[in-house]
């Protein structure tokens, strides 16, 4: 079963995020800020990264460059889930190594062809 890590400093958002993903046949984990997320890292590395940009103590840019700074950290897929929709924002996930850019709000159906673009959603669902 792949595994997915939910990074975003809002209780709700991980909420909806985990029931979606979990009904995509992952298995999920959580976690409140950037700091938090390399930690799990660490613990575990996950096949995909559903990442928020704008959160306290490490946001997700600084979280998204100490990643792929390390070796394992270039393997997991990442996709970014945010408010942030400038040009700018989306130009700077993308060069820091961000496989995908979703807007909030998002939904199953956006998150699955994200995950099948990717290669990461498993064979027995479809977008």
């Amino acid at each position: 079963m792949s595994y997915c890590l939910i990074i975003d400093d809002s209780r709700v958002i991980r909420k909806v995020s985990r029931d979606i993903v979990e009904s995509l046949d992952f298995r999920v984990a959580e976690a409140e800020n950037g700091e938090a997320g390399l930690k799990a890292c660490k613990a575990e590395m996950p096949d995909v990264i559903l990442l928020d940009w704008n959160m306290p103590v490490m946001d997700g840019y600084s979280f998204l460059k100490a990643l792929r700074a390390t070796p394992e950290g270039r393997t997991p897929k990442v996709v970014f889930c945010t408010t942030e929709n400038g040009l700018d924002h989306i130009t700077r996930a993308l060069e820091a190594g961000a496989d995908e850019y979703v807007m909030k709000p998002f939904d199953r159906d956006i998150l699955a062809a994200k995950f099948q673009e990717l290669g990461v959603l498993p064979a027995s669902h479809s977008a």
